[in-house]
């Protein structure tokens, strides 16, 4: 991994809490958090829409200033986790993890600036 790059992950937390409800689905509802443990890493909550009420929780690391690792980190529905490697939430997880990607796509110009 790259580390030779700094990021401002309060102005990341910022930008993504404002880009990714554009990617997902108008429905779902998304909360980011910058992710203590890491300072190159966001956390990412998204409740998806529609009777499943299922939650998705993700880490985004930055592997450099073009690419991100996304970590499906858990799965949970109406408070309790699900076994996450079932189709339907294998497929879910899939679906986010590109539009959490797109979403990094839309703020390279932020993370981009050297």
């Amino acid at each position: 991994m790259n580390r030779d790059f700094e990021l401002n992950q309060n102005k990341l937390v910022q930008a993504w809490q404002s880009q990714l409800p554009q990617t997902l689905d108008s429905s779902d509802q998304a909360q980011v958090f910058a992710d203590e443990a890491n300072p190159q890493a966001l956390r990412i909550h998204i409740d998806t829409a529609g009777r499943s009420k299922y939650s998705f929780d993700f880490q985004c690391s930055y592997v450099d200033t073009r690419e991100v690792r996304v970590d499906l980190v858990d799965v949970e529905r109406e408070g309790r986790t699900v076994d996450e490697r079932t189709d339907v939430i294998q497929n879910m997880a899939q679906d986010y993890t590109r539009q959490i990607h797109e979403c990094a796509q839309a703020l390279h110009d932020l993370t981009h600036h050297s």
